[in-house]
Formats: structure tokens, C-alpha cells, sequence
């Protein structure tokens, strides 16, 4: 099950866009997938962060009340995503995210979980709960209190709660509006060779890519892990040396030579 090991985390990583810390946007919102959808949808590969901040704030694209609404939107999409494709976690993503429908909401909880340890201290509990069993909201709530304890009250932690089990259901791990059932997500070759690449930039090297915390919220065992990364490959996605005692991933596919730097800790 996760390890939530996202702690402390180099420069590179950091650079990369993967955050640690105590507090994250979950704190006051969920994935909010559906916006992110709109937001890509209007918004091309390529573009820079001004171009994300105009249609949120001075085009209204999410369609918000007010001034203030629209400026809140922008800020904590922005926390979870960057919205900005200087951060290598943002333009492989927005890169993935073009090519592969399918796996769009996997890649988006990748991209919030290595960006928001509130959501990363959930992990545990949703995926320790057996497919076609009731999340327990309990658990949730003390798993994110076991995190920083006596640091947030009560009602803080049931807002929480309800905001990272939303994100959850909204990436396919859950189903139902009040009891929320476990269910398995089914992942695409996109999403392994982004979860493959989160976990080398935090430091992990050959067959221990595939237990990675980030493959781990795929819902696949190793060799299905194995599987999704040869596909990858015949994709164009990630490079592959692939046997019985060798598993030798390469990035160039998807990094550019600073962004190798950065994924290799040169940087």
C-alpha cells in the first residue's frame, strides 16, 4: 500500500513540480476535474501561463460570479497543476493529456497527488479498501489527522475528507454521491509511463519504478505495471531495456535535455 513518501524532496524534484509540506490545495478543493477539462479543452498544447490566467480571469471560461471567484479558480488550479509549462510536471502532462482521452483523469490525480500531500495522506485508506467495499469516512479523516496531529480541527478534517474523497471518485477510484464504493480504475500506457516517470524523478531506479506510491494508485499489480510500460514504449512514450533482471526505463520521448537533467538530479 502507499508509503506517503513524499517528504522531503530534493531540488530537482521540486524543480520538477513535485511539493511537499503540510498543507495543500485540499484543503479548501477537490481535483475539480471537470474544470480542467474545460480549461484544456479551450486553452491549446503550448500555451503559456498568461494564456490559462486570461481565460480564467479576463474571459470567465469556468463561467464564475465574480472577480473574486475567477481569481480563486486561477490560484488553486494553479496549486494543483501550475498551469505553466516552465514546470516539467505540467508539460508532460498537458503533453499526455492531448494524446490520451481515456486516461485523463488518472493523469490529472498523478499530477494532484505529487503536488498535494493533504490528497497523498488519503491514499492509504482508498486504496487498502477492498473493490466493491464502502470507503469508510472515518478512516479518511484519521488518516489526514494522523499526518500533522492536533494541527487542524475537527471540522477542517471533515472538509478534508469530503474534498479528497470527491477527488477520488472524480479519478474513477470510487463511485456513489453519499456511500462511496471502491472500485478499480483501469490504466492506460500514458498513465504508467507518467506514473513511472513521477517515480524516477523522486528518486526511484529500475524494478522498484514499478511498486512506486504513483503506480500504486493505478490499481495494477507489478506485472500488469511491466505490461502498460511495454505498451508505452511501442507508443513512442518512454524508452524500455525489459527482462527478467532488468528494467531500464529512459524518458527522452517525453523531456527535453534541461528536463533530463532535472529527472536525472544533474540539473
Amino acid at each position: 500500500m502507499p508509503q506517503t513518501s513524499i517528504k522531503e524532496l530534493s531540488e530537482n524534484a521540486r524543480e520538477f513540480g513535485l511539493r511537499s509540506g503540510r498543507s495543500g490545495p485540499h484543503s479548501s478543493r477537490t481535483i475539480s476535474l471537470h474544470e480542467l477539462e474545460q480549461l484544456l479543452e479551450a486553452i491549446p498544447v503550448g500555451a503559456e501561463f498568461d494564456d490559462y490566467q486570461q481565460a480564467i480571469v479576463e474571459d470567465n471560461l469556468l463561467d464564475k460570479s465574480t472577480d473574486a471567484n475567477r481569481k480563486a479558480a486561477l490560484r488553486r488550479l494553479r496549486e494543483l497543476y501550475t498551469l505553466d509549462p516552465a514546470a516539467p510536471i505540467f508539460r508532460i502532462f498537458r503533453q499526455l493529456w492531448s494524446v490520451d482521452a481515456s486516461g485523463r483523469p488518472l493523469l490529472a490525480m498523478l499530477v494532484a497527488y505529487a503536488r498535494d500531500p493533504l490528497l497523498r495522506s488519503s491514499a492509504a485508506p482508498v486504496l487498502e479498501t477492498e473493490v466493491g467495499t464502502e470507503l469508510m469516512r472515518h478512516a479518511v479523516a484519521k488518516a489526514i489527522d494522523d499526518r500533522a496531529p492536533g494541527r487542524m480541527n475537527d471540522a477542517t478534517i471533515d472538509k478534508v475528507a469530503r474534498n479528497v474523497s470527491s477527488s477520488w471518485s472524480q479519478a474513477g477510484h470510487l463511485v456513489g454521491r453519499v456511500r462511496k464504493i471502491r472500485q478499480r480504475v483501469t490504466a492506460s500506457p500514458a498513465n504508467v509511463a507518467f506514473a513511472l516517470l513521477l517515480g524516477f524523478v523522486n528518486g526511484l531506479r529500475g524494478k522498484k519504478l514499478l511498486s512506486s506510491e504513483f503506480i500504486q494508485l493505478l490499481d495494477i499489480p507489478d506485472d500488469v505495471a511491466r505490461a502498460r510500460a511495454i505498451d508505452a514504449r511501442r507508443l513512442g512514450l518512454i524508452e524500455l531495456r525489459e527482462s527478467d533482471d532488468v528494467f531500464d526505463v529512459g524518458f527522452r520521448p517525453l523531456l527535453t535535455e534541461r528536463e533530463l537533467r532535472i529527472a536525472n538530479g544533474t540539473n
